[in-house]
Formats: structure tokens, C-alpha cells, sequence
């Protein structure tokens, strides 16, 4: 069963800087243009350690100036270490007061009771992988959902929190410190009752596992995860929509979803009427002429060998011909592509839901690449593990 041990974390100093002023998204939701709002909100945002910037004019690379800047933040006084391996309770709260309650730990690397929960797209690991090397330390958590019944109960966090901050999207994070001997074991004990999936963080789970192979036993064995209880009341799962660019000339796209799916004239594709399709979590098509409601035939879910929406759509995507796949994480996202004529057509999914979640996880089979988007995502500087 999976292995979750506390360790002792590295925290910014909260006598020197603000939380909020600190914590950044993860690095594989961050442009360049809110890397640059980040890296100007604070000289100690974490963004400068989870995408660092090249020193041209010390000619010292990327990596490097991370390491570097750790270790100045810890000299300085900025980042502090823990004196004592810990549990950390993480809550986010979003603006509508849905919580989202897990604890961070070290997670077992490599063990068979640690899932993948979906294919992943080809993605460059070297620099994850870089980054890992130059600065010995976890920067930001891997997402894990465990199938151990009652797992919140035993983190219920209580007391002041140790760090609060707010982000950008008015999501409020906190996090809180446990390590009396009985919580600690009683946490460990239940999480390694049952398997955890990897949600969120697969590249940065598979470059942990390069990095043990490299480092061999200690330290590398274990990183730093966010375990969340698979459950109703703990998740907000988002769907990925599809847009289509690149298509020859007089491709139909409609023509070709009709073939696995009834359609049926939403209205023009208007703000107000994919306003309506997206709210409302439709499947739908939408193209320049139109949006369609879409509703898959029994004949459909067969030849997909799946109920997800991702694997229902990819049965017309793969019939069309060559042409590229961009994936969005709102409607208005997918319709500002088509309606500004950046992409030719664009599929609204539904989200899959916890109970699908569960049911792949528990036969062990991996999820289509992009079909669920968790939110809010945990944040970077919250705590750091080093190794």
C-alpha cells in the first residue's frame, strides 16, 4: 500500500513577507505574461523557483539561478525550515465557499498502489527534471486522490493556520501544521490503507521517479503530494473542451459527428446561446454556422468502450482529417476560438464525475489525456519539501 510519510517542510518567514504576495499557480498554468505579474509582485515569489529566468549577465543558467535564490532566501532569513517532520492539512476555499480539504505529505514513488488516473500528452520532462537536480527540492505538490474512506476526518484541521493567503482568482488557501506523534501515524496508516490516484502533476510525478532511479534510495523515494479524499464533497472537477484548427477547406464537421451522435439546433453560435450550452455542462458542438446539442447513440458508447465524453468525441476527432487539437479549460474560451475565427469548430464535454473517477481508478485503467481539470489548484509556496 502506498507509503505517506511527514517531512519538514521549508516556509517563507512570515515576519519578513506577505503569503499572498508569494504563492504562485503551478508552472504548467502560468504564460509569460503572468510569470512577468508574479516575478514584479514580490522578489521572493515562488515563480522565481518554479520558472526561473536565465542570468545572461552572469552567464549562469536557469537552474542555477533557482538553487541559487533558495539558498539566499534561507540565508536571509525569508524561507524557514521546519525543525520537525509534519503533516500539512491544506484548505481552499473558493468564493463561493466550496472547500477542497487535503494534507500534504511525502507520497511513495513508484509503488503499485500509486495510479495513474489519465494517458498523458507528450511533454518535455528534462526540465522538471533540471530544476529538481540544481535545487534538491519538491517546489510544488503532485495532486493524489485517495479511495481510503473517512480520510478527511483524520486532518480536520483546527486552531489558527500556520499560512493564509488569497490568489488571483479569490481563492483563499491555508495551510496548517501537524506532528504529534498519533495524528501523524493515524494519517500515514489510513492513507496507505487504500490506492491513490495521481490527478494532477503526472509529468512532475514521472520525473520524481527518474529522480529516485538517478539518486537511488532515500530522500528521492517519497514526493511531495497533496492527498485529497475521492469524494462528492471534496472535488470540483471541471471538463476540457476541444477546438479544432487547421481542417482542409469544406471539412463538415457536423456531418461527421453525425455519424455517432442525434444533433439537434441549439442556434447560432452566439454568446448568449453557448453561454447557455456551457453553463448548463452540455455536450455540444459548436461551429461557425451553428451549435448543436449532441446525445450519443447506444451504438456510440460501444465502439468507444467508454461513458466519458473524451473518449465519445475523439470517435469524430480521429475520423477527421489531419488537423490540431487545442484544449480549453472554459466555454468562453472554446467560443471566443470559433467565433473569432481562430479555430473551425469546438466541442463542449460535460465533466466526468467523481463516481466515473472512482470506477477507472478501481479497474486501473487510465483516463483519455485531458478529460478532467481539478480546481482550485494547490499553491506553489506554501510549503516546499526539500530533499
Amino acid at each position: 500500500m502506498p507509503r505517506f510519510d511527514p517531512f519538514p517542510g521549508l516556509r517563507y518567514n512570515r515576519g519578513s513577507v506577505r503569503l499572498d504576495q508569494v504563492i504562485a499557480p503551478p508552472y504548467d498554468v502560468i504564460d509569460s505574461s503572468e510569470r512577468s505579474t508574479l516575478a514584479h509582485r514580490s522578489p521572493y515569489n515562488s515563480v522565481r523557483i518554479e520558472l526561473p529566468e536565465a542570468d545572461l549577465q552572469r552567464g549562469i543558467d536557469r537552474y542555477r539561478v533557482a538553487a541559487d535564490l533558495l539558498a539566499s532566501w534561507m540565508a536571509e532569513g525569508v524561507l524557514v525550515p521546519d525543525l520537525e517532520p509534519a503533516f500539512y492539512p491544506y484548505r481552499m476555499t473558493s468564493p463561493d465557499g466550496r472547500a477542497t480539504t487535503g494534507v500534504l505529505g511525502a507520497l511513495e514513488v513508484g509503488g503499485d498502489d500509486v495510479l495513474p488516473h489519465e494517458q498523458t500528452m507528450p511533454k518535455p520532462k528534462s526540465d522538471r527534471l533540471d530544476l529538481l537536480r540544481a535545487t534538491k527540492v519538491n517546489v510544488s505538490p503532485i495532486w493524489g486522490l485517495s479511495l481510503a474512506p473517512g480520510l478527511t476526518a483524520t486532518f480536520e484541521p483546527a486552531g489558527q493556520p500556520a499560512g493564509d493567503a488569497v490568489d488571483d482568482d479569490g481563492v483563499r488557501h491555508q495551510i496548517w501544521i501537524v506532528h504529534d506523534p498519533a495524528s501523524v501515524d493515524e494519517i500515514g496508516r489510513v492513507v496507505a490503507s487504500a490506492p491513490v490516484v495521481v490527478a494532477d502533476g503526472h509529468h512532475r510525478y514521472e520525473t520524481a521517479r527518474t529522480y529516485r532511479q538517478e539518486r537511488g534510495s532515500g530522500p528521492a523515494d517519497l514526493v511531495m503530494t497533496l492527498v485529497v479524499e475521492l469524494a462528492e464533497e471534496q472535488l470540483t472537477v471541471g471538463p476540457i473542451h476541444r477546438t479544432l484548427a487547421g481542417l482542409p477547406p469544406g471539412t463538415d464537421v457536423r456531418a461527421a459527428a453525425e455519424r455517432w451522435f442525434d444533433t439537434l439546433h441549439a442556434g447560432p453560435p452566439t454568446k448568449r446561446v453557448v453561454s447557455a450550452l456551457g453553463e448548463s455542462q452540455s455536450l455540444a458542438l459548436l461551429t461557425p454556422e451553428g451549435a448543436w446539442l449532441l446525445t450519443p447513440r447506444p451504438a456510440t458508447y460501444e465502439a468507444a468502450g467508454s461513458d466519458l465524453d473524451s473518449s465519445l468525441v475523439d470517435l469524430v476527432i480521429d475520423e477527421l482529417p489531419p488537423h490540431e487539437v487545442e484544449y480549453r479549460h472554459s466555454w468562453e474560451e472554446a467560443w471566443s476560438a470559433v467565433e473569432g475565427d481562430e479555430d473551425q469548430a469546438g466541442f463542449l464535454l460535460r465533466p466526468a464525475t467523481v463516481t466515473q473517477i472512482a470506477k477507472w481508478a478501481a479497474a486501473r485503467r487510465r483516463m483519455p489525456p485531458k478529460t478532467t481539470y481539478f480546481s482550485p489548484k494547490p499553491r506553489t509556496g506554501m510549503v516546499f519539501r526539500p530533499l
